[in-house]
């Protein structure tokens, strides 16, 4: 079996050297880099986690994550935010973003090993499919979702979903005609460590409806249930 590939981008070139040793420790091959501008000219198609420090030179680690969910071949790879800046609302924004988790500084590196671990078992639990046109695609009218290739189409048309967003229609689509609590959606979507509020769920969920265009309609708010997809 192949290494997870790991890239860790933060401008303390110590706390880079500190993670890559950990990380390398347990079995994963680990690129460092010292800025986003760095990290942007990398291979990144060939990742399969990144953990992103925020406050960095001129481009951000909030900034470049929005770039990495804008590319296609990046829109869906695991990020973790380890940062000092830890208000709930740094926290809110970076999971807003695409996050997978959100880790403050100091931090111990047992946490961060361990939560590592949470996201590529999420990342890697997905059915084992045959061929594409098994059950990994959903489609419901002109609105297409493969789950092996992270794609959402309307008439073929590639529509840019974050991770979660794309995670949550999944969810909703697989399960058509159901309502689905938040604390369904959290369970599903988000790790048990991370804190989740609803306003991050709404958010989400706000943010997809605008992108699917008429098909965001049919995603339903049952006031004090939850949400759920209606034909």
């Amino acid at each position: 079996m192949s290494k997870y590939r790991i890239l860790v981008v933060d401008d303390e070139e110590s706390l880079c050297e500190i993670l890559k040793f950990n990380l390398e420790r347990e079995g994963y091959e680990v690129l460092t880099a010292l800025s986003a501008e760095e990290a942007l000219t990398l291979d990144l198609d060939k990742l399969d986690h990144i953990i992103l420090d925020v406050m960095m030179g001129e481009l951000s680690g909030f900034s470049m994550a929005k770039i990495l969910r804008k590319r296609r071949d990046t829109a869906t790879l695991p990020i973790i935010f380890c940062t000092a800046r830890d208000t709930e609302a740094d926290k809110i924004e970076g999971l807003d973003i695409g996050a997978d988790d959100y880790i403050a500084k100091p931090f111990s590196v047992a946490e961060v090993m361990a939560r590592v671990r949470s996201v590529l078992r999420r990342s890697q639990h997905q059915p084992k499919i045959a061929t594409e046109d098994s059950d990994n695609i959903i489609r419901f009218e002109d609105l297409e979702i493969n789950q092996l290739k992270k794609r959402c189409t309307i008439s073929d048309e590639e529509i840019s979903l974050t991770r979660k967003e794309f995670d949550i229609l999944v969810l909703l689509l697989s399960n058509r005609g159901s309502i689905l609590s938040r604390e369904q959606i959290m369970k599903r979507v988000w790790s048990d460590e991370v804190v989740v509020l609803d306003r991050t769920i709404d958010v989400n969920i706000t943010r997809m409806r605008k992108k699917l265009g008429k098909y965001g309609n049919h995603i339903i708010t049952r006031t004090g249930y939850g949400y759920g997809f209606e034909e």
